[in-house]
């Protein structure tokens, strides 16, 4: 695959930055600082690296919660809402997503604390909607349990509505900052949401102006049934998990068409599957890298992980056994439905053991891995590109920050001359380089009452 591509759509790349990488061993390298995930320098530096890269966009998962067996892999991180305003001053073009639960938050702060990076940023945040599972994240928050599946999405989409709301109860001319009238806001152009839902009671309005893109751009990470009907309905990008190009394809077409039927165009939502690309400038030396950070893995911790993600007993998973058949039925689990299943049909389709399982699911918790040259990593992301499995990808490099380094530098002047990816930024903002329009105000043309005519 190496002649010019014959269409002009183009690959949509964001990095997904995870400290010292993806690869939970990835900090035990003599090269990894095993503190970089506080380290607000190291984050710029990546972020600057994938600016030169031209990338869409960079992204920082995140949960309510302190995740795994810490003895594992780093496990402490900052705030990626706090992070991305650090970053924001020490780059210029690159898009800032920040993952943030719709479980554990309430629609004003959430929608202010974006608004506010999207001015920090002139215009390239962008929210990634999770609604967060697992108990432990739930008795931060003096619940005993997490909500039921279904009730989390509900929430979301209501969340959703409201912070949208909020983000439109400013129009865009709604300060004229008049000095010789003396006025500077207009309050005929500001009003109330009056929002009265099932979950929520928000009056409104935001305290901050409409931001450069107007809402800040949505990602959507859940493929469940209601994780793909949220995504239809509200997403502008979607971040998915897949093992093989005939699952992604079929992933594909289900969103498009549930897009479609929400009554929007299938082109305004752009997927994304992830991908752990181990680059070597050999395919030898490619695997090299990735059997040494395979023998780096401690399998009595991921183990304790996997057993977890499995709702098991870790005395269940021998490792030199495969998965029980007694395994719990995907209508059992309550969180991360679409991740579970991933891993046990990875594990049954291959018949994998316990070990060889964690060692596949080590570099991207279920995202599919890649080992091999530049030419072949370009290679495979334009096999799925072109083969109708995705609109780009969620690069998530095993090692930071020479994954990076190496994707930006060897992979990306690849799909560059291959006519698949930007050579310089087009627009100034995250949705600019998605490619979709900023949305209209929902107020702008209707007849509701600004702050001037409420007593």
């Amino acid at each position: 695959m190496t002649s010019k591509h014959p269409s002009q759509r183009q690959l949509h790349l964001n990095a997904f930055l995870m400290s010292t990488g993806h690869h939970e061993a990835s900090w035990r390298l003599p090269e990894s600082d095993p503190h970089a995930s506080t380290n607000v320098e190291h984050y710029r530096q990546l972020a600057r690296t994938a600016e030169r890269g031209k990338l869409d966009s960079i992204f920082f998962a995140d949960s309510p919660v302190l995740f795994g067996e810490v003895g594992r892999r780093p496990a402490g991180k900052l705030e990626p809402t706090v992070l991305l305003t650090a970053i924001a001053g020490a780059t210029e073009r690159i898009g800032l997503i920040a993952t943030a639960s719709t479980t554990y938050n309430e629609p004003f702060n959430l929608a202010r604390r974006f608004a506010s990076v999207d001015w920090a940023s002139a215009g390239r945040a962008g929210w990634n909607v999770v609604t967060t599972a697992g108990p432990d994240a739930a008795r931060n928050f003096g619940v005993d349990d997490q909500p039921a599946h279904a009730v989390r999405y509900e929430r979301a989409a209501e969340f959703i509505e409201v912070a949208q709301k909020l983000w439109d109860s400013w129009q865009d001319d709604a300060v004229p900052a008049d000095k010789a009238g003396g006025v500077w806001g207009d309050a005929d152009k500001i009003q109330t949401i009056d929002h009265d839902g099932k979950h929520f009671k928000v009056r409104g309005p935001l305290n901050v102006p409409r931001s450069p893109q107007g809402h800040p751009l949505i990602v959507q990470a859940g493929s469940s049934e209601d994780g793909k009907g949220l995504a239809a309905k509200y997403a502008d990008a979607v971040f998915t998990a897949h093992q093989t190009l005939a699952d992604a394809q079929e992933f594909y077409r289900d969103l498009k068409a549930r897009t479609a039927a929400a009554g929007r165009d299938p082109e305004s939502i752009k997927i994304l599957p992830g991908i752990v690309p181990v680059i070597g400038a050999t395919g030898k030396e490619a695997l090299e890298l990735e059997r040494e950070l395979d023998r780096l893995i401690k399998p009595e911790y991921a183990r304790i992980q996997l057993a977890k993600t499995l709702r098991v007993d870790p005395g269940d998973l021998p490792l030199d056994r495969q998965l029980p058949d007694n395994l719990p039925s995907e209508d059992e689990i309550e969180g991360a439905k679409s991740r579970y299943t991933l891993i046990v049909q990875l594990a049954r389709r291959e018949r994998l053991t316990v070990r060889q399982l964690i060692g596949r699911l080590g570099g991207g918790r279920g995202h599919r891995t890649f080992t091999g040259t530049p030419v072949q990593v370009a290679d495979a992301i334009q096999e799925w590109f072109d083969g109708g499995a995705a609109d780009g990808f969620n690069i998530m490099p095993p090692v930071l920050p020479s994954g990076l380094e190496a994707f930006v530098d060897q992979v990306v002047p690849i799909l560059q001359e291959r006519g698949l990816f930007r050579t310089e930024y087009a627009g100034k903002t995250l949705r600019e380089h998605y490619g979709l329009a900023r949305p209209g105000n929902r107020y702008a043309d209707a007849a509701v009452p600004g702050l001037a005519g409420i007593g």
